[in-house]
């Protein structure tokens, strides 16, 4: 079971990402940085499953060598 984490009575604490309370202008999060940060997520993904494509391409392509 999680507890809630305890700070000092004269430490300032932000509410957390997750919370409603903070609206969106006030937290400094625009919509171009979630655009690009998704463009990249994209892009990562599309780069990792084009590395296993060629992985496999390589491993099917050499089979019938091994066979000798």
């Amino acid at each position: 079971m999680a507890r809630e984490p305890s700070y000092p009575k004269n430490a300032p604490v932000a509410p957390a990402k997750g919370d409603a309370g903070a609206p969106r202008a006030e937290a400094g999060e625009s919509k171009p940085a979630d655009s690009k940060r998704t463009k990249h997520l994209v892009t990562g993904a599309a780069i990792g499953i084009g590395s296993a494509a060629i992985v496999a391409a390589l491993l099917y392509a050499n089979r019938s060598r091994r066979d000798r």
